[in-house]
């Protein structure tokens, strides 16, 4: 319960940051809605083609000079299974579109390995049987062009602690998925 709790303090209004609605940051999807299925091309799932998800957001807040996007399950059996990072999203940027991941992205973004081990999208693929996955798609605005050099994978509670002090709102959207 702590760690939930310290993750929580970490990403949410504990550092003073907003999660959409009238006049604040909105983070949203073409390829799904809020709440809504992902649909299989998104997925490593069977019939699956691993594209990454369009995204776009607007009302970014002054004093912007990045971004960073994380895709994180969410269901207990998946731990916080990260399935997309993406870092120093130059400020000019306000989408990204569908398959991007993996050779057209914006300019200077930078993706960082998921759990699944390799850099990039990594689509849903839940164990069988284990119930609807929900699917957090959050991006940060931060108040610093480029975070410092990063190898390796890191975990959401790396990475939040990573944004502390730099985060000046952040929006999530949450696509679901479920193998039966």
């Amino acid at each position: 319960m702590k760690r939930i709790m310290t993750l929580f303090a970490l990403s949410g209004m504990a550092l003073g940051m907003n999660g959409g609605g009238a006049g604040k940051f909105l983070l949203t999807s073409q390829s799904f809605k809020d709440g809504g299925a992902l649909p299989v091309e998104y997925t490593k799932a069977v019939g699956g083609e691993n594209d990454s998800p369009q995204l776009s957001w607007s009302k970014v807040p002054p004093g912007t000079k990045s971004f960073v996007i994380c895709c994180v399950d969410i269901h207990p059996i998946a731990r916080r299974w990260i399935h997309w990072l993406v870092v120093d999203i130059p400020a000019t940027v306000s989408s990204i579109d569908r398959d991007a991941s993996g050779g057209n992205m914006p300019a200077g973004a930078k993706e960082l390995s998921n759990t699944f081990g390799t850099p990039g999208w990594g689509g849903p693929k839940p164990p069988f049987r284990t119930g609807v996955h929900k699917y957090v798609f959050t991006i940060y605005a931060l108040n610093t062009a480029a975070l410092p050099p990063l190898k390796g994978r890191l975990s959401e509670a790396m990475l939040l602690r990573l944004l502390k002090g730099k985060v000046l709102a952040q929006a999530s959207i949450t696509g679901t998925y479920e193998q039966k």
